[in-house]
């Protein structure tokens, strides 16, 4: 009997230690972080769980790596989400080295700076300067690191840091070659990593105006292109007829993946959100709804054709690009399971799809939006799609009560003065000459770093911003007249490269500095340099000839180097070739108080956790604060946010991103912060989750920048 007893109690004990091995090793399922965002759904979720809501607390830095040397000449925008494989992490500078370091210690292992390339000439001058992640792939010894820096796509060796001979021309590929057009008029430079699928490497990237942004897949051995799916269709095409105007695809840039793209690896299917066409704030020249702008597409990802769409905003003029890739996910319905794809949007709308056949899964419909008052020439959408749920995650239209009260009355009178002299009428309100409010604004609602979704809830938790922005159109004057000056090349030159960030008095905005007084601190020489190489968030325009740069130069630094010559450069293309009108805007302007506070009322930074079975709201709170608002006793008011965040087992959201330099570890089931610690420079990047050891890592890039105050080179690892 005892005997009896004691084989049960053992075998009793051998199946509990079996359940919680077995959970063990279900919970080690995303152990690692091999893809960015996590996974290949791009869920941003990991299964670790050894760092959790009571021990979060006691969280300190495991190490530090100075991705520049601490060479402040060097800083810039790094937006990087690591991956890490095996016992190494990989990741990109301020200045788009790529580099190895143990994931243990931080300790280097090798870098390779793309200016010792062959190919830094083709890179060099035309580059972003910017990098939201590499891609890992592998074939027994064969393992390769695909990265971009502007125009070229890079295969270096993973172990040793080398390029890899056999692809393309001695290691790189210039993804200019290949769109159908003359690559010397185009500017490409992908910002998201790339996609692998099999021996197939996916791109499109950030491009110029007249650049358009074709999906393309690659041999990731030889670099060889292997498909092109037009995301401004050819004859014969589905989508050409939504396009007015036949020779929309000859001409017209942009429509580009620059988000990125996830995949299911099951069925091969791909998924992307396509961004706007060319120009952003005027389509009176490319009428029609305009596919495949502003659309969710899903692609065979083995032969590039598509299999079903969706266009969430038509005709758009209000640069609404779908800023982050699609999330998959596996949702219950009607006590079912569907596997489904999640986009959220600028706008602060998510649209909900069946994975397989693009059904919504949340009611869609087709909205009237208003028409009256757009400027001349344009032929807006008369109507808008709009989800039942979920319900929005930020505001959409701004009235005078949600004018920012926190300040002075002198302060605000003075914003209830000039909001009353623009247009609100919420996020589809006609681009106008007096003044558009525009909210969500450029920035979003959602952005690029996109949410974070927890498997085993299906809650989607998205940071998101609420800055109003005002959009003035104005009528465009440029000509492609052949005989003209340096000065009046220079005025068509600068309202179409530089205008939109600088403004139209040069004055500046927002992030964007103004250019007075430039010609103090730049030669001629520089300012070629500058205007080639690209620096921090602006990107290289060496599209333009050394005439059109110097043409430049008589306007932004200084009139003696010949405002008055004739312009001997080459004619001055602009979007309107046509004798309709044409219109510009004034720039990117925030709406702003006195004080440099947003006009709008808080919160100006949120996070909002979302059940994706039900389309209803768990919780929402306010993201970010100003530390000088903080002392006046003034509540969090959230701050703007970039980056996205990541779920784990444990219980946590871990998130960097707020402008306000914190990173912080979140309660998902509450949205309560439970630790948060002060970066050396603002973490506008997302983090990455790791284990190495037995202990579980949280890395994240700390680069600053846009919003985000002083610049960093480091990225900073943390452990219990």
């Amino acid at each position: 009997m005892a005997i009896t007893k004691t084989k049960a109690a053992i075998t009793l004990i051998l199946a509990a230690g079996i359940a919680v091995c077995t959970l063990y090793f279900l919970k080690k399922k995303n152990n690692d972080w091999q893809v960015y965002g996590g996974s290949t759904e791009n869920i941003k979720y990991s299964s670790l769980n050894q760092i959790d809501t009571s021990n979060v607390a006691q969280l300190k830095v495991a190490w530090v790596y100075h991705a520049e040397n601490s060479d402040t000449s060097r800083y810039g925008i790094m937006e990087c989400n690591p991956v890490i494989i095996g016992n190494t992490l990989y990741g990109v500078s301020p200045k788009m080295k790529l580099f190895a370091v143990d994931a243990a210690s931080g300790k280097e292992k090798w870098h390779f700076d793309p200016a010792d390339s062959v190919a830094n000439k083709t890179w060099h001058r035309n580059s972003v300067n910017m990098n939201r992640g590499v891609t890992y792939w592998s074939e027994g010894s064969d393992k390769r690191i695909i990265y971009t820096v502007g125009p070229v796509a890079f295969a270096v060796n993973a172990e040793t840091g080398k390029l890899v001979p056999g692809f393309g021309t001695d290691g790189g590929i210039d993804l200019r070659k290949g769109l159908g057009r003359d690559e010397e008029d185009l500017s490409i430079s992908p910002t998201s990593p790339v996609l692998i699928y099999k021996d197939l490497f996916i791109v499109s990237g950030a491009v110029s105006e007249t650049t358009p942004g074709h999906i393309r897949a690659f041999d990731v051995k030889t670099g060889e292109q292997k498909w092109i799916f037009h995301t401004v269709p050819y004859p014969g095409e589905p989508g050409f007829e939504t396009w007015d105007d036949p020779t929309a695809y000859k001409r017209m840039g942009s429509a580009n993946a620059w988000s990125g793209f996830s995949l299911d690896s099951k069925t091969g299917l791909m998924f992307a959100g396509v961004g706007s066409p060319t120009n952003d704030f005027y389509g009176g020249d490319r009428s029609g709804n305009g596919l495949y702008g502003n659309s969710i597409v899903a692609i065979d990802a083995a032969t590039g054709k598509l299999k079903w769409h969706f266009q969430a905003i038509h005709h758009d003029v209000w640069d609404m690009d779908i800023s982050s890739p699609p999330v998959l996910v596996t949702l219950t319905r009607d006590g079912k399971k569907v596997d489904a794809v999640v986009q959220t949007t600028k706008t602060g709308l998510i649209f909900v799809f069946d994975r397989n056949s693009g059904k919504p899964l949340f009611p869609i419909v087709e909205k009237p939006v208003p028409l009256n008052g757009a400027v001349e020439g344009e032929h807006l959408s008369k109507t808008q799609p709009f989800p039942v749920l979920p319900k929005p995650f930020v505001r959409t239209i701004m009235t005078e009560k949600d004018l920012n009260h926190l300040g002075s009355d002198s302060s605000y009178e003075d914003i209830k003065r000039r909001f009353q002299t623009y247009r609100s009428e919420g996020i589809y309100t006609p681009p106008t000459e007096k003044g558009t409010i525009i909210l969500p604004g450029y920035d979003g609602g959602a952005n690029w770093g996109g949410p974070a979704v927890d498997p085993e809830t299906n809650i989607l938790y998205i940071n998101a911003n609420e800055m109003a922005w005002v959009l003035n159109m104005v009528k465009d004057t440029a000509s492609g007249k052949k005989e003209m000056t340096n000065q009046q090349a220079a005025a068509l030159l600068y309202n179409k490269n530089c205008m939109g960030c600088h403004g139209p008095e040069r004055l500046g905005s927002g992030d964007y500095p103004s250019l007075i007084g430039v010609g103090k601190k730049y030669n001629l020489a520089q300012f070629n340099e500058l205007l080639s190489t690209g620096r921090r968030m602006m990107p290289g325009f060496n599209h333009l000839s050394k005439d059109e740069k110097h043409a430049l130069a008589t306007l932004v630094l200084d009139a003696k180097y010949g405002q008055d010559k004739p312009y001997k450069g080459p004619p001055i293309a602009t979007a309107n070739t046509s004798s309709k009108p044409s219109f510009t805007f004034t720039g990117y302007n925030k709406f702003l108080t006195k004080d440099g506070y947003p006009a709008l009322s808080p919160p100006w930074g949120t996070i909002s956790a979302i059940n994706l079975n039900t389309g209803k709201y768990v919780w929402k709170v306010p993201f970010g604060e100003f530390e000088e608002l903080k002392k006046k006793g003034i509540p969090a008011t959230g701050r703007e946010n970039f980056g996205g965040p990541v779920v784990t087992a444990g219980g946590l959201l871990f998130i960097g991103a707020s402008a306000d330099g914190y990173f912080r570890a979140i309660n998902k089931k509450t949205g309560k912060t439970l630790w948060q610690t002060k970066l050396p420079a603002a973490a506008m990047s997302t983090p990455a989750i790791y284990e190495q050891g037995g202990k579980q890592y949280v890395v994240i890039a700390c680069g600053g920048g846009k919003s985000g105050g002083k610049s960093g080179d480091s990225y900073v690892a943390f452990t219990l």
